[in-house]
């Protein structure tokens, strides 16, 4: 069951994630974080002026508050909903762009290299302390961006 969090104009105005707060705070009280597993998406209205040809990750003020959303919840890839496009939108928002008609979006090599080894450092310890396998799920979600992580990385972690 997806649960979608609403996100509006004024919530990101003001940095306020208190709708993903709430829906995380009953996770967390819930105690079973693996059956949330790619579950959680995002509905982001975000008023833009007529006209304006921004996709959603090119506005600043949105950038900033997933940047504060991920700097509160780091393990938050863990709960997306991946297959509709969570994962990358989120990876959007918080690693260098650009768009290009023919290839789509463009993320800078070697951030989006330092964002997902920094994304599997985190993801591995918590889903430890979850008492969650985790390493098919980082080579799935490396995959996703594009990445293929070899075992001996799992090794030393």
């Amino acid at each position: 069951m997806t649960i979608t969090i609403q996100v509006d104009t004024d919530h990101v105005n003001n940095l306020d994630i208190s709708p993903v707060l709430k829906v995380i705070t009953q996770l967390l009280e819930d105690k079973g974080m693996a059956s949330w597993e790619q579950q959680l998406s995002f509905n982001i209205q975000y008023a833009l002026s007529p006209g304006d040809p921004r996709e959603l990750s090119e506005i600043p003020e949105l950038r900033l508050w997933f940047v504060r959303l991920d700097a509160k919840y780091p393990w938050l890839p863990f709960l997306l909903d991946w297959k509709s496009g969570e994962l990358a939108r989120y990876t959007a928002m918080l690693v260098p762009h650009q768009f290009s008609a023919k290839e789509g979006i463009q993320y800078n090599p070697e951030a989006l290299e330092i964002f997902l080894m920094h994304k599997i450092f985190i993801l591995g310890d918590w889903l430890k302390e979850q008492g969650i396998p985790s390493s098919s799920r980082l080579k799935s979600m490396a995959q996703m961006l594009g990445y293929d992580l070899d075992d001996g990385l799992f090794e030393m972690l």
